[in-house]
């Protein structure tokens, strides 16, 4: 389905960035994984990848960073002679109440969470108007739809996704190019692990159980692939209900 095309994942170590990394190479695309501290975790999902016989490797990028984001597009485009699509997975989290937050912790997560989003979508930009494709799918949250006290750092970044995925949408319909956002639920990961025996939690939402890594993966390669090409700036909740 994806044969020939180059993705890039950011946050793709680990959770739900490696499993788009697999369902990513599983449809034939070559991955280039970005990981920010664990390299030999980052090591691990790539070998897992080459097991699909794709091309994969991964890229050490501090998305925050709008200079290592430039370089890396660029050791990228050399390395794989192309780019696809998107995905910006990176995200980070400082809980605390806003009293007890800390200025740098609120600004921490929004350098991550939604300006590193801004910083790759800028990287990739002229190169989607170029070729008149692309995909980006950006990955957001139901805490940026519905807010969480003790997240107001992280809900207000997953939030800015939402329109900044609308106002991209909106710059490249005409070129051919999607933007959408995922905005899942509680999903268990290793940021998760805290919550996946909390029954009062469970209770909240509809479906009585956490979301895996697995399912939003496979929401990501949907609107990666050529049956979304209608599809643009889409916010599309996996939540198992939790937002309804």
């Amino acid at each position: 389905m994806l044969k020939g095309q180059t993705a890039i994942v950011t946050g793709g170590s680990r959770g739900i960035g490696a499993a788009v990394c697999e369902a990513l190479a599983q449809n034939g695309a070559d991955v280039a994984l970005l990981y920010a501290g664990n390299k030999e975790r980052a090591q691990q999902t790539v070998e897992k990848l080459l097991t699909y016989g794709v091309r994969a490797q991964a890229f050490c990028c501090d998305v925050a960073n709008y200079e290592q984001t430039a370089q890396t597009v660029q050791q990228i485009r050399e390395a794989f002679g192309r780019v696809d699509i998107l995905v910006n997975n990176a995200g980070i989290t400082r809980d605390k109440l806003v009293m007890a937050m800390k200025p740098a912790d609120f600004d921490a997560v929004l350098q991550t969470n939604l300006t590193g989003a801004f910083h790759m979508i800028k990287q990739v930009y002229p190169i989607f108007a170029r070729q008149k494709s692309g995909k980006i799918v950006n990955i957001s949250s139901v805490s940026g739809l519905m807010g969480n006290a003790g997240q107001a750092n992280y809900a207000a970044s997953k939030a800015g996704l939402v329109g900044l995925t609308k106002s991209v949408a909106k710059e490249l319909a005409s070129r051919g190019i999607c933007c959408n956002a995922v905005a899942p639920g509680f999903i268990q990961t290793d940021m998760t692990e805290k919550f996946v025996d909390n029954e009062a939690l469970l209770q909240q939402i509809p479906q009585k159980r956490m979301g895996r890594p697995e399912e939003v993966a496979a929401l990501v390669l949907f609107l990666a692939s050529p049956q979304a090409d209608y599809i643009t700036g889409e916010v599309i909740r996996i939540d198992g209900g939790l937002a309804m």
